[in-house]
């Protein structure tokens, strides 16, 4: 059954923990579409594991749209949540009504996910107006990683705290359907949830969170650029691809691969006339 934004309300209700996980291709949609998992986050993060930026800053939305359509062809019963880059909604409020459109209709994602509070609270209460579900994201905002001075932990501060509950209430009154909270004490990420209506996400937010998202490279041993404290390694599999790369170079170079079984037969005499 297709998860939506209902689902996410009925989990908040009744207290059912929701997952999310990040997808850039049609494969690992596949693969993630069938695990049951709720949500699957096109991030701006591919910037990082799939392009290879320092930071997700540089990511247009031509590389949003383009990864975006490629998920949501593997993922038919998640939710599928689309980043919108740096600028795409900044600038004002009716580019990010326009972006935010062209995820759904070229991208064809469920909904959409925007970086901030209170700031961009008006930006998200146009994109639900125009009939688009919106995704909030507060705490630690990797698109403002330059005013942070770095990936640094949110909200540790009596007043960086309250600006945090803030946030999240402006976002929720905006319209937005749940709130990812990154890089934020469990305790106030546990006092947020409480207060809110709608479900947070949590990623190094603590378990009181409604939910949790991790990038699936990170949390399986794909990506080791930049490992945060908050995620759990689920499997190996960066080491497994190693060495199967490793093992098909040497079968290659010492002739054992491909073997008989990997060819196909031709009759002898065809071959034969050929010469």
């Amino acid at each position: 059954m297709k998860n939506t934004v209902l689902t996410f309300a009925k989990a908040k209700e009744e207290g059912t923990k929701l997952t999310m996980l990040t997808a850039y291709d049609y494969s690992t949609a596949k693969l993630i579409n069938d695990s049951g998992i709720n949500s699957i986050l096109v991030g701006d993060s591919l910037g990082n594991v799939m392009l290879g930026y320092e930071d997700t800053i540089s990511v247009t939305m031509e590389d949003m749209i383009h990864h975006a359509k490629a998920v949501a062809k593997g993922a038919p019963d998640a939710l599928v949540v689309v980043d919108m880059p740096f600028m795409s909604y900044q600038t004002s409020v009716y580019d990010a009504v326009v972006n935010a459109g062209r995820l759904m209709k070229e991208g064809r994602a469920n909904a959409v996910k925007l970086e901030g509070g209170t700031t961009v609270a008006p930006a998200i209460k146009a994109i639900v107006d125009a009939g688009i579900p919106v995704c909030a994201h507060i705490g630690l905002t990797p698109q403002s990683i330059n005013a942070f001075g770095g990936n640094r932990v949110q909200g540790k501060s009596e007043a960086a705290a309250k600006q945090l509950i803030e946030d999240a209430l402006a976002v929720e009154a905006a319209g937005a359907f749940a709130v990812v909270i990154e890089a934020v004490p469990k305790k106030l990420a546990d006092l947020i949830t409480k207060k809110l209506s709608i479900p947070t996400i949590g990623i190094g937010a603590g378990e009181g969170c409604d939910g949790q998202v991790l990038v699936y490279q990170d949390m399986l041993g794909m990506f080791s650029d930049f490992t945060p404290k908050f995620v759990k390694r689920f499997a190996n599999v960066g080491e497994v691809m190693r060495a199967a790369f490793k093992q098909y170079d040497e079968e290659v170079k010492n002739g054992s691969f491909p073997a008989v079984e990997h060819t196909y037969a031709i009759d002898d005499d065809i071959i034969e006339k050929l010469y």
